[in-house]
């Protein structure tokens, strides 16, 4: 992949968080998803890239898609696998919350996990506990794994664990072994890759979520140099042969970062929808202007970049206001 692709995909996610952000707080999520999803999709084909959709926008909310196996730019290379969030998070824009993003990872054909849109068990650090963890290991051992390279005490810690019933278990356990919890709603991504921040006093994402979520986090953390791991979790029959016919011969093994993503280079961006611990939302200055806050990164340089946009809402042609 050339390195002006970041660049252009960072683009992408800016004209999805402009759309998507007129219906924030207005309590209609797939409203926000679809302006989204049009405005990505349209935005894309001016992308000089032969791309195909791996991961697509999530079935489970009833929403218009980017599908799986959808072509996306206008030329024949370079041929890169796509993963898409339009709007990670609808129900946080509804809702008027935080931490809300539009989110892309991309990476050379084939070196995308084709994760099927199912719930997947994960585990996220940053780069100082990077290759010293592993999914199956006890908590009480991956607290002090942690601990000790992060250079804290376990009752230093902060786990970010989203607020749902099926995470009670593990809220407890964290809490009687002695390290702190911080709870969020949704948006599974953002609390993923803030373990590699240490600005956000993050130091483990524990927790059982979204699959395409999980891959989409770990490109951005081969980015950041952190680490995800993360095992399928079939609901039924029906869903552990889904994962058969994508390629998985045993749904149900451990994966690690080589299997989510491949090689050496990946490329991941993100726009602030809503405010979050590292992004700002969108800025409605008046004007027709609008003021967006990204993060785009690429793995095979390390390379991280901040960007403060200021828009020409009239100027956009890709986008659709209503």
């Amino acid at each position: 992949m050339e390195r002006e692709l970041a660049l252009e995909i960072v683009r992408v996610t800016e004209v999805a968080a402009l759309a998507s952000s007129q219906w924030m707080g207005r309590g209609k999520k797939n409203e926000a998803d679809n302006a989204a999803t049009t405005a990505m999709r349209a935005m894309f084909d001016s992308v000089a890239m032969n791309g195909t959709v791996v991961i697509g926008e999530g079935e489970l909310d009833e929403a218009p898609m980017l599908y799986i196996g959808e072509k996306l730019g206008n030329a024949k290379y370079p041929e890169v696998d796509v993963a898409v969030d339009p709007l990670e998070g609808t129900n946080i824009v509804a809702k008027g919350s935080t931490n809300a993003m539009a989110v892309i990872a991309v990476a050379d054909k084939g070196n995308l996990l084709h994760a099927p849109d199912m719930y997947m068990q994960k585990i996220a650090v940053g780069p100082n506990a990077a290759g010293k963890i592993n999914l199956d290991d006890p908590l009480e051992k991956t607290l002090e794994t942690i601990a000790r390279a992060n250079n804290k005490r376990i009752k230093d810690l902060t786990v970010i664990i989203q607020e749902r019933d099926r995470h009670q278990e593990i809220i407890e356990k964290v809490r009687d072994i002695g390290a702190r919890v911080k709870l969020f709603g949704d948006g599974d991504v953002g609390a993923a890759i803030a373990t590699a921040f240490p600005e956000t006093g993050i130091d483990l994402f524990l927790g059982t979520g979204g699959a395409p979520e999980g891959v989409i986090s770990a490109a951005a953390l081969k980015a950041l140099g952190g680490e995800m791991q993360g095992r399928l979790v079939p609901m039924n029959d029906e869903e552990y042969q889904r994962c058969v016919k994508m390629g998985l011969k045993d749904p149900r093994q451990l994966l690690k970062m080589e299997d989510l993503v491949k090689g050496d280079d990946a490329i991941f961006a993100a726009t602030g929808v809503t405010d979050g611990e590292l992004l700002k939302g969108v800025r409605f200055m008046g004007g027709d202007l609008a003021e967006t806050h990204s993060i785009v990164m690429r793995a095979k340089t390390k390379t991280i970049r901040f960007i403060r946009t200021i828009h020409s809402l009239p100027h956009k042609p890709h986008l659709i206001m209503d």
